[in-house]
C-alpha cells in the first residue's frame, strides 16, 4: 500500500453529511459479511481517528445505530439513510469510510479483502485489520 497520503472528500447521497479523510490514493477495502454489513453491501477502508474530519454542519444530520457488543457505532444520515462512515468494532480507535462514498477523482486503487463478520473473533484474530487505525509511529513502538 502507498504510504503517501492525500485528502479524500466524501459524504452521503443528499450531501448533508460531508467529511474529509487523509489516506493513500490506494487503499485496502474490507468487505464484511456480518448481519448489518451484508444487508447494506458495506465495503470500507479504515483510517486512524486523527485522519478523519467531519464537517461541522454535518453533525445535526447524523444518527447512530448499535447492536451486539455496541462497540461499533453505525452512523448514518437522517435524511437519505446512507452510512458513509462509522466507528467499527474492529477499530474503535479509527473510522471506517465507505469507499463508494468518496468523491470521484482521488481514489486510484482499492484492494478488496474479505472480513468474515459472521465469525467475527476468528476473522479479527486472523487478519491485520486492527493495524489499519494505527498511525505509523504507533506501529513502530
Amino acid at each position: 500500500m502507498n504510504l503517501d497520503t492525500i485528502i479524500h472528500r466524501g459524504g452521503c447521497h443528499c450531501k448533508r453529511i460531508r467529511w474529509q479523510v487523509e489516506a493513500p490514493p490506494s487503499v485496502v477495502v474490507w468487505k464484511c459479511n456480518c448481519s448489518n454489513c451484508s444487508m447494506r453491501g458495506n465495503a470500507h477502508f479504515i483510517v486512524p481517528s486523527s485522519k478523519f474530519k467531519l464537517m461541522e454542519e454535518s453533525e445535526q444530520f447524523l444518527t447512530t445505530y448499535t447492536f451486539g457488543t455496541h462497540t461499533a457505532k453505525h452512523t448514518f444520515c437522517k435524511v437519505c439513510g446512507i452510512t458513509s462512515f462509522y466507528k467499527p468494532r474492529s477499530n474503535p480507535d479509527g473510522f471506517a469510510v465507505s469507499f463508494r462514498c468518496v468523491d470521484p477523482g482521488t481514489l486510484v486503487h482499492a484492494e478488496i479483502k474479505e472480513f468474515d463478520g459472521r465469525n467475527w473473533e476468528m476473522s479479527y484474530n486472523g487478519s491485520s485489520i486492527a493495524s489499519f487505525s494505527k498511525l505509523e509511529s504507533e506501529m513502530q513502538s
